[in-house]
């Protein structure tokens, strides 16, 4: 039983550092600013919010400072403080399980507020200089073409958005419309699209648009958020009921005992005289 106990408070303390690397980990994220790495983040400053940052930058320190009391209560087998432990860090999950859901919320509502900020901006060649410098950026990095398609630019392109088509692409296409599919590349008409400097009468654009790219870059962080407090949330109940299960060990564990046979034969059970 002593080596079963021993074993019950190593994991205990192992779970315990693990809510401790938590903690910080939520604390270093509440910090940091992942949302400005977030091409174009002019256009989705009223989608930002800080309220996801503020619940991982408390509950982080939060769970910094109980995971210490866990730890040092896991190695001193203190009952009293075993159970205060478990009951805030109980208490924390519960709260920060109120306080984080609207993230879920956002995360299902972001696609139909990103397509309304798309709609608004378009036509982009209308767009501010500022828009406009970021989205050519992108499309000449992730060879895309506007937010939802190439037609956003209307019949003004900017050259970020032209494209070098495969040579088997390059045949006559009877196809007509506003483009010709030619895998990533797409062939627009002439006539909505007057050939520039760069180009003859064969216009190829990019046919992926930027905006499920725009779209990744902003639910990354939401995702991030809620994938830590979801393992937050496991190692803490994991922890809580380890550190239940080594404070109430005693109560759920047979006592040992003794037997005697006294001169008439007869078998008596006793508990065996703790030691001190």
């Amino acid at each position: 039983m002593a080596r079963c106990r021993s074993y019950l408070r190593g994991l205990s303390i192992c779970v315990t550092v693990l809510l401790l690397v938590s903690g910080v980990v939520m604390v270093g994220v509440g910090f940091s600013s992942i949302e400005g790495n977030t091409p174009v983040a002019e256009l989705f400053e009223q989608l930002a919010s800080t309220d996801g940052l503020m619940v991982l930058k408390v509950f982080g320190l939060v769970t910094v400072v109980l995971s210490v009391l866990g730890v040092c209560a896991t190695s001193l087998h203190h009952k009293p403080l075993l159970l205060l432990f478990s009951a805030l860090t109980f208490v924390e999950f519960v709260a920060l399980m109120i306080v984080a859901s609207p993230l879920v919320q956002v995360q299902a509502q972001m696609d139909g507020a990103v397509d309304e900020v798309f709609l608004n901006v378009t036509p982009l060649h209308r767009a501010e200089r500022y828009i406009q410098s970021e989205l050519n950026k992108l499309q000449a990095s992730d060879s895309c073409c506007g937010l939802r398609s190439f037609k956003d630019w209307e019949n003004q392109l900017p050259v970020s958005c032209f494209c070098k088509p495969a040579v088997s692409n390059l045949q006559p296409s009877s196809q007509s419309g506003n483009g010709t599919p030619g895998g990533p590349c797409v062939q627009v008409r002439s006539d909505l699209y007057p050939p520039t400097s760069q180009v003859s009468d064969r216009l190829w654009v990019h046919s992926e648009p930027c905006g499920p790219i725009l779209k990744s870059y902003l639910s990354f962080p939401i995702k991030l958020r809620i994938g830590i407090i979801s393992a937050f949330t496991t190692i803490a109940m994991a922890a809580v009921a380890l550190c239940l299960a080594l404070d109430l060990k005693e109560y759920w564990t047979p006592p040992p005992v003794e037997t005697t046979v006294d001169d008439f034969d007869r078998v008596k059970y006793q508990p065996k005289p703790s030691v001190t």
